[in-house]
Order: C-alpha cells, then sequence, then structure tokens
C-alpha cells in the first residue's frame, strides 16, 4: 500500500504535510525553476501588510551558529497589490496557497481579510514578528484574541493564527482558538541580536532581531507539544526543520503539517528532500499514513 501523507485540517486538506514558512520562500517562482511545486502542502507567500511598507535599512540577515538572525520589517508592497499582481501568478502552481498577513491592529487583520480572494485557501495571521520597529513582537491574550476575531469575522476560510514563542504561549494559543483560529502555526523566530565589533554598536537599526534555523527546534518542539496536549484544533509545527527526521519530530508530537523556513536559504531544494526523507523513514518501518503516528510520542 502507498504511504498517505495527506492531512486533514479543519476545512481544507493537504496533499503533503511539508509547506514553507512564510517569508522564507518569496511568491514560488523561483523555486518552480528548481523543482515542482506541487510537492508543497501549500505555498504560504510573505506577508502582506495594509500598506506597501519599505522595510528595515540594510544590513537585514546576519549568520548565527547553526542559526540566522533576520530584521527584514516586513518589506511588501502592499495588500492591493498582492491582489491586483501578484495572487492571480500563484494559482498557476496548482497548489493551495496560504497568505500571511499583519496588521498593526485588530481593525487592520478585519481590513485585510476583506481584502484576499476567496479563492486563496487560508488566511495565516503573522502575530508576532519580532522585527517592526515600534511594535511589540509578543502580544497578550486579549490582543490576539481581538485581532483573530476581527480577521475570523471577515475571513470566511481557513485561518491560521502564527504566534511567538515567547512569553505565554498557551494562553496565546487558547486566546486564538477561542477567537476563530482554525490552527495555530508554532512558532515564530524569537528575539535576538547581534553586535558588530568594529562598528562597536548591534548590527540592525532595529537592535532586535528573528532568530531562526536549528539553534531552536528543540525549543519549538517542546512548544508544540505542549500545544497539541492543550488545544483541540490542529497545530502546524515550524522552527529549525532542516531534514525528514526534523519534522518528523513535530509529526510524532502532534503536529499535522510543519512549515520549512531557513533551510530553504541554505540548500533550495530542502522541502523535495525532506518529503523525501520522510517518506523513506516511513517506507522502512511500514507507516501507511501520518495518521498512524501522529502524537505518538505522547502516548507512553
Amino acid at each position: 500500500m502507498e504511504l498517505d501523507l495527506t492531512v486533514e485540517l479543519r476545512k481544507i486538506r493537504l496533499s503533503s504535510p511539508v509547506m514553507p514558512a512564510a517569508g522564507t520562500f518569496g511568491f514560488g517562482e523561483e523555486y518552480a525553476e528548481l523543482y515542482d511545486l506541487s510537492c508543497l502542502g501549500a505555498l504560504v507567500t510573505k506577508t502582506f501588510t495594509l500598506r506597501p511598507r519599505s522595510g528595515n535599512p540594510q544590513p537585514r540577515v546576519w549568520e548565527t551558529p547553526c542559526g540566522l538572525l533576520n530584521s527584514i520589517g516586513l518589506e511588501n508592497p502592499g495588500v492591493d497589490v498582492f491582489v491586483a499582481e501578484i495572487f492571480p501568478r500563484l494559482l498557476r502552481f496548482g497548489v493551495p496557497v496560504v497568505v500571511s498577513v499583519y496588521g498593526e491592529s485588530a481593525e487592520e487583520f478585519g481590513e485585510i481579510a476583506r481584502r484576499i480572494p476567496k479563492e486563496a485557501k487560508a488566511l495565516e495571521l503573522n502575530l508576532s514578528c519580532p522585527n517592526v520597529p515600534g511594535k511589540p513582537s509578543v502580544l497578550s491574550a486579549e490582543e490576539i484574541f481581538s485581532r483573530v476575531a476581527a480577521a475570523r469575522e471577515a475571513w470566511p476560510g481557513e485561518l491560521w493564527a502564527k504566534i511567538s514563542p515567547e512569553g505565554d504561549h498557551l494562553a496565546s494559543a487558547k486566546a486564538a482558538e477561542e477567537a476563530g483560529a482554525d490552527a495555530i502555526v508554532a512558532t515564530n523566530t524569537f528575539r535576538g541580536m547581534a553586535i558588530d565589533l568594529e562598528r562597536r554598536a548591534p548590527v540592525f537599526s532595529n537592535i532586535l532581531a528573528g532568530l531562526s534555523g536549528p539553534a531552536i527546534k528543540p525549543l519549538c518542539l517542546r512548544i508544540v507539544y505542549e500545544l497539541c496536549k492543550a488545544l483541540r484544533i490542529p497545530v502546524i509545527g515550524c522552527g529549525g526543520i532542516t531534514t525528514g527526521q526534523d519534522a518528523l519530530e513535530f509529526i510524532f508530537a502532534g503536529a499535522h503539517a510543519v512549515q520549512v523556513g531557513t533551510a530553504n536559504f541554505f540548500d533550495p531544494l530542502a522541502i523535495p528532500r525532506i518529503l523525501k526523507e520522510m517518506k523513506e523513514w516511513l517506507g522502512a518501518r511500514r507507516v501507511k499514513s501520518l495518521a498512524e503516528v501522529r502524537g505518538c510520542a505522547r502516548k507512553r
């Protein structure tokens, strides 16, 4: 029997459990030159805001041991340009499109949600960006509830909430669940910083940046494990996944699917490789579907 890697979320069905993390895959067009994007569970876009943003000054990325700091600052042309010019191009790949959006208030989240084409399979709310100047990356549970509720009222389809790994992640996730989120994406990057010794100053103009990559995987895995025990809605694991074995750890912890971020930068073929490694590991042990092993690490 062929291995079944399909994923059933609340309102959509994915043919694969692996997808890119927002902001690490562009619009997929560059990667489509390297491999068939039909292997993706979904194409997650970079984050869009209500109005265009120029992003933070250079430098915007800085390598660290086992990871990457980024301070992009949500550079994007705004949601109207996305809807008119970019979104129609994404449909040609034949995979579900998940649109990542960020608002500075509940009202902005609601306004953006109303403008996203209903052909999108899901809306992912960026509730935890750590590198927007003057804005907190860790929202209170009350703020998360209001933002998710506003998007829920405006958006009829699948709604995902991407939360911060810092603060009370359990309270954040429960607030999003209560406000109507269909899934939790756990997690976004950790706040970090770097200092340029020659300049004797912080590397980034915003001082803080988001740490991603293998260094954060054990921390994110722990958070996913805890959320899967506490929530009724699916969890999508994200953070430091670079191999098929990494992805399976998140599935075993209870995640329905996973997102791959930093690995796309150092290995453009990361997602098809990760998917291949998952299939080989599961096939060698005669596992027939992800449902057989999802959450198995909790069933002791």
